[in-house]
């Protein structure tokens, strides 16, 4: 058993240098490109309390969320599987801003269970918020604002899936399902799987004519054209016609502000339908079957806490971003390689040296390092009275 010791368990991950090294540049340059943008970093904890945790939009979490007992109060906690929430109370009760509030944030989050076969259950999750604006252009920021996060990670070719959860909320509203037959139906929507739907609609399982406008809405994807498609179900309530108008207007904005970027219509997509409230987003790049990042509105969210607000955000998985992506790697610089002595001068050498924001590694007495073990391209050897620095293939050719 003990060699196994080292293995990690399933859907957890390290990162290694170089690799470590290369995301911290991709993190920095996400943290730069939002900050431009206005959005502040927040850093919420790693574990709260369940009541807190998974309230409001947390409570889909549930599953998801691993749980422990404060050993100093007895209460249940969690750790958190997603920021969203954590962000929501933030802007409730730590930084009540009246007007529209921006926040950006970064950190791990775990998982019991991945959310796609061989995926992470230790995402860092990466993402923005804004909070206190009902309208379109709050949307667009976002949804924006998500794009140029792929493009920082030279993801070039991304295209955009674009839904609305007000659609199928309003035609399960107006044929009455609910208990477990909606979310029967909610999973079969999920799916697109029209032999299942059409078994609910012939074992009467569905109202009477309600079954019709569920096959509509699972065939209603595809470019901006689906939204004109979409009209046969326009009129059975006010707000799907509302929702359409929404997506017909964020449609034309996306053409203006990103023309190279194809736009997907789904309206059966119910990605977060249990707590998000009008469009819903989601990026991705061909060959690759998973989202890259997700986002939406989710207004009222902060109810929970006391303070209802319109809300609307992405996140992604660094990680993930990373792997796909051809992110910034590190600026290359030429490694310093110091010799084990105790010698003032040489110690002023070194401090000089890493205070112009060179890399120095110091060699430690008897360990039998050298330059190139250390990876070093440069030495400090003492020449003419003084510590100077040297390339090490210099050495190598004059030995």
């Amino acid at each position: 058993m003990t060699s196994n010791r080292w293995l990690l368990p399933e859907g957890v991950q390290e990162v290694l240098p170089p690799e470590s090294w290369r995301l911290e540049a991709a993190r920095h340059r996400l943290l730069e490109l939002y900050w431009r943008w206005g959005f502040d970093l927040i850093r919420p904890p790693l574990i709260e309390y369940l009541d807190s945790l998974l309230t409001g939009a947390g409570h889909n979490l549930d599953l998801q969320t691993f749980k422990l007992t404060d050993q100093l109060s007895g209460r249940m906690m969690g750790v958190r599987s997603d920021m969203t929430t954590q962000a929501a109370r933030i802007d409730a009760h730590r930084l009540p801003a009246e007007g529209p509030a921006r926040y950006c944030y970064i950190g791990s989050v775990l998982r019991t269970r991945p959310e796609e076969p061989g995926g992470s259950r230790s995402p860092l999750q990466i993402g923005v918020e804004l909070f206190g604006h009902t309208g379109p252009d709050a949307d667009l920021e976002v949804i924006s604002l998500m794009l140029e996060s792929l493009q920082a990670m030279g993801i070039e070719d991304a295209y955009l899936d674009l839904g609305h959860v007000a659609v199928y909320r309003a035609l399960v509203a107006r044929a009455d399902i609910g208990g477990d037959t909606e979310a029967e139906l909610f999973d079969v929507m999920q799916r697109k799987s029209r032999p299942d739907l059409r078994a609910m609609i012939d074992q009467g399982r569905l109202p009477a004519g309600a079954g019709g406008w569920f096959e509509t809405l699972i065939d209603l994807n595809g470019d901006a054209a689906v939204l004109d498609d979409a009209a046969a179900l326009a009129g059975v309530d006010p707000g799907i016609e509302r929702a359409l108008a929404e997506l017909r207007d964020m449609s034309r904005r996306l053409a203006r502000h990103y023309p190279d970027v194809p736009l997907y219509i789904d309206l059966a997509e119910l990605r977060g339908y249990r707590y998000k409230t009008g469009m819903v987003f989601a990026a991705f790049a061909p060959g690759h079957g998973r989202e890259l990042a997700r986002g939406g509105r989710y207004d009222n969210v902060g109810a929970a806490f006391g303070r209802a607000r319109a809300a609307t955000g992405f996140s992604a998985d660094l990680n993930l971003l990373a792997t796909i992506g051809e992110p910034p790697a590190r600026p290359p610089f030429r490694a310093v390689f110091a010799p084990a002595e105790d010698d003032p001068d040489l110690l002023a050498a070194i401090r000089r040296l890493r205070a112009e924001g060179r890399r120095v590694v110091t060699g430690l007495p008897g360990d039998g390092l050298d330059a190139a073990g250390a990876g070093c391209d440069e030495e400090l050897v003492h020449e003419t009275g003084e510590w100077r620095c040297r390339p090490v293939a210099d050495r190598k050719d004059s030995e």
